[in-house]
């Protein structure tokens, strides 16, 4: 019975390359050092975000539209649970982003394929 227990987790999936997906609204940040619900031990040192819907192991870009600066962030938890936000990143992630001060961040995130670079697909105001 603990032998077949093994198999319901499920693995690490991503996005396929042909998904254009994109989505803004608001970015926060987090810094926590508990399970993630992917399983592994969230890490704020580390460029990952959570994400309601994304399957995790998915590569996204999280561009910050007021500043232009953007990173590929890896999903590994689910969230936000605050009305009106669209992701949770590491304050890692926030830094370099540049809106750790501030603790939001209105941003556009993009799905990327393999080689981490952004998919095409639609804009966002700012």
């Amino acid at each position: 019975m603990l032998f077949s227990a093994c198999f319901l987790v499920p693995p690490f999936q991503t996005a396929e390359a042909s998904t254009a997906f994109v989505q803004c609204g608001k970015a926060s940040w987090y810094a926590l050092t508990s399970m993630t619900a992917s399983g592994e031990r969230a890490d704020p040192n580390v460029l990952a975000a959570a994400h309601r819907t994304l399957p995790f192991g998915t590569l996204v870009k999280v561009s910050n539209l007021r500043n232009g600066r953007e990173i590929t962030v890896r999903i590994n938890d689910r969230g936000p649970f605050v009305k009106g936000r669209v992701i949770d990143v590491t304050k890692a992630v926030a830094h370099k982003l540049g809106f750790l001060p501030q603790g939001v961040a209105k941003v556009r995130i993009t799905v990327a394929g393999a080689d981490g670079k952004a998919l095409k697909g639609p804009g966002c105001g700012k």
